[in-house]
């Protein structure tokens, strides 16, 4: 049966640029085109602004950025982006959806796990990440590096966008159907509610020294958003283990990358997407929402046994986290139709990962 809502698979975004619907400054990437997503590229130009801002209906980003802007930072030859500033770049590519298409938009894998807050803005926009239907006009990108300086240049790839028509969410009994089905997180008394699924902590520990995840150092050199396996991890990080308590105390404001006790899997015909996280005592989040493409955890992918890998903030005061917890939640999506290509299928730095940080880092080297 043929589709009429769902999320837009490769071969669709392709034509989305052939009939001018998507815009680029330059040709494509060879991979920017995910089996769901898009890679959006950041432009030229990355201006400084005062504080992050909310453009609303009666103003454009541009007409914003007259008021807002501090300096100007050419991006032509990489350019150095401190901790705590906030700015906004251009993006080379831009949109003039059909009236029925909507867009949302997510940080990379790779950029939540640096601790990089993004958020795609839109002109007249009243919510960040969210593109309404018949959208016209250019797209921006807000960046604020949290824990680590970081170096972009033009062409570098932050943020990825999805495309959907009409209502693509599945209800809370197709969702518990599709799980019966395709195990969609393994375990055995799933915790489903209001449609989306529950994700809990793994504090047990891998491997014989019991890691558990990392927390990030503070003060350290600048990270390359380009270069793969350019860093040891020990210079950024801090290697935290379970130490037998199956607990962890989440320190305010320190970012940790842990991962989830449940494996994911996305089966070809959906997309997956997790949902930040609070208790309603709001003492911590995972930090950032995520993308998961058809193929994720796919055992015909290579992907069997994939985490999710998890960004974890604590806020205004210290929070024990215990293993089984429940820290985040995954919504599936329809697609329109299958990809030509699924997640991992042509290599991939996380599919049929466990704890694991961002692909900028190579393993510590281990004394004799």
């Amino acid at each position: 049966m043929t589709r009429t809502t769902g999320i837009l698979a490769d071969g669709a975004i392709h034509r989305l640029f052939a009939e001018g619907r998507l815009k680029s400054e330059a040709a494509l990437d060879s991979d920017q085109i995910q089996p769901a997503s898009l890679d959006l590229r950041l432009g030229g130009k990355a201006l400084r602004v005062r504080a992050s801002f909310m453009p609303g209906p009666g103003a454009t980003v541009a007409e914003k950025l007259e008021r807002l802007t501090l300096h100007e930072i050419s991006l032509e030859q990489g350019a150095v982006l401190e901790t705590g500033c906030v700015y906004i770049v251009p993006l080379m590519e831009s949109l003039d959806l059909p009236e029925m298409m909507s867009a949302s938009a997510n940080p990379k894998s790779s950029t939540g796990r640096l601790d990089i807050f993004t958020r795609v803005i839109t002109d007249r926009a009243q919510e960040f990440d969210k593109i309404p239907a018949g959208y016209c006009g250019p797209l921006y990108l807000e960046i604020s590096p949290r824990t680590f300086p970081i170096v972009v240049r033009r062409g570098s790839r932050l943020s990825q966008i999805r495309f959907r028509i009409g209502q693509s969410v599945l209800s809370e009994p197709d969702l518990l159907a599709l799980h019966q089905a395709e195990t969609l997180v393994a375990a055995e008394m799933p915790n489903v509610s209001g449609g989306a699924i529950a994700l809990s902590i793994d504090l047990k520990g891998t491997g014989p020294d019991g890691l558990v995840g990392y927390r990030g150092k503070h003060h350290t050199a600048v990270i390359d958003v380009d270069i793969k396996a350019a860093h040891d991890v020990l210079d950024f990080w801090e290697p935290l283990y379970a130490r037998g308590r199956g607990e962890l105390i989440l320190d305010p404001d320190e970012f940790y990358i842990l991962v989830s006790r449940e494996a994911v899997h996305v089966p070809p015909l959906y997309a997956a997407e997790m949902t930040p996280f609070d208790p309603l005592v709001g003492e911590f989040r995972v930090h950032y929402a995520g993308f998961f493409d058809p193929g994720f955890g796919h055992a015909g992918a290579g992907g069997a046994g994939s985490r999710a890998v998890l960004e974890v903030r604590s806020h205004e005061v210290p929070f024990i986290l215990e293993h089984g917890q429940i820290v985040g939640r995954l919504v599936y999506e329809h697609m329109l139709a299958r990809p030509d290509g699924l997640y991992g299928m042509q290599g991939s730095n996380y599919q049929a990962q466990g704890l694991k940080l961002s692909k900028h880092f190579r393993p510590p080297q281990l004394k004799a």
